[in-house]
């Protein structure tokens, strides 16, 4: 299922995997996972890595979406020895371009005094292990907050395109994540990281219905 805001088409593959494809036809995916993919499109222009969990990082993904002579930015914390490609690292916090794309780097983490810890209360994404994008794609503001809470740094962050994970457990739930996207003002929301594991089920129907109820599009794509 694909969603459309200003010209940019945007499809969910599944999980936090993502293809979108702008007006003049650049093809971005963002963390492709190879669970979630149909055959080998090999038709991305440009490759983006958030961090290096095996749902979010998959060189044979990689491979399998991108084209002979796309452009592969991955997270400069990720270990990328096994990827057969040159590989444009992409900063922990910072602003930067990847083939004439804007691109602005978010830190995304887990509060360790919160509530998505492991048995050792260990937060399950610690501080400087994950990046979130914000992407200014011809003029649309898009951003991919990947696997993280909702922390105080994010709240002076807008856009016109939201992509949140509202699973839980590994990140913010579906209230949170709806508490964070009426923050960023965005006009069209697309949530992604649920359903995928038992931990991480939860009511996608709810999540935007309590959005919509304050005027916020959410297409559940």
């Amino acid at each position: 299922m694909s969603s459309t805001y200003e010209g940019i088409t945007f499809e969910r593959l599944g999980h936090a995997s993502k293809r979108i494809e702008t007006p003049d036809g650049t093809i971005v995916y963002v963390d492709p996972w190879g669970e979630q993919l149909e055959g080998e499109p090999g038709d991305g222009d440009i490759v983006f890595v958030t961090h290096d969990d095996f749902d979010h990082y998959d060189p044979a993904a990689i491979e399998a979406v991108a084209d002979d002579d796309a452009t592969v930015a991955v997270f400069e914390a990720v270990d990328t020895s096994d990827l057969d490609r040159d590989v444009v690292d992409l900063p922990y916090s910072g602003e930067t371009t990847v083939d004439g794309i804007d691109v602005r780097t978010v830190p995304a983490y887990n509060d360790p005094a919160g509530e998505h810890v492991d048995e050792d209360g260990e937060p399950f994404h610690a501080e400087g292990e994950v990046i979130g994008l914000l992407l200014d794609l011809e003029g649309t503001t898009v951003y991919v907050t990947s696997d993280t809470d909702f922390l105080e740094r994010h709240e002076s962050i807008t856009a016109d395109v939201f992509v949140p994970p509202i699973g839980g457990h590994f990140t913010m739930d579906r209230r949170e994540a709806a508490d964070f996207a009426r923050s960023v003002e965005a006009d069209l929301v697309l949530p992604e990281h649920y359903d995928t594991f038992d931990p991480i089920e939860t009511d996608a129907d709810a999540f935007a219905a309590d959005l919509e109820a304050d005027g916020i599009r959410v297409d559940l794509f």
